[in-house]
């Protein structure tokens, strides 16, 4: 993910959120990874978007943690595409991620709640 210069910039994830965000896109069902991208940008409001330089290495990544397979078929517009599916290892991982994203979440909001230190920003 890259930052986008101006008001509306898109935020840069970190590696695991970017994993995280694939796997619970997969949830859904299989999806090709232009789809994985699309599915991520339009989820967040256009806020996240997923570059071509960091899912496709994902994809390759959780596949080969096995956390998600692949195969070749025909798109909608009738293109050859991979599509990929969530496994049941990366149904676990992903109850696992979740599980972490809320605590690090609460985490961060306790730390930047300035009602809780008294003070405004």
């Amino acid at each position: 993910m890259r930052k986008r210069e101006g008001y509306k910039s898109g935020i840069e994830l970190l590696q695991g959120t970017l994993d995280m965000l694939i796997l619970q896109t997969l949830r859904r069902g299989p999806q090709h990874g232009y789809g994985i991208g699309q599915a991520i940008r339009s989820g967040s409001g256009e806020v996240l978007q997923a570059e071509t330089g960091s899912l496709y290495p994902a994809l390759h990544r959780l596949e080969k943690q096995g956390w998600i397979k692949s195969e070749w078929a025909s798109s909608e517009h009738r293109q050859r595409a991979k599509y990929y599916q969530l496994t049941q290892a990366g149904k676990k991982q992903l109850i696992s991620e979740h599980s972490r994203w809320k605590q690090l979440s609460a985490a961060i909001v306790r730390l930047m709640n300035p009602s809780e230190e008294g003070g405004d920003l």
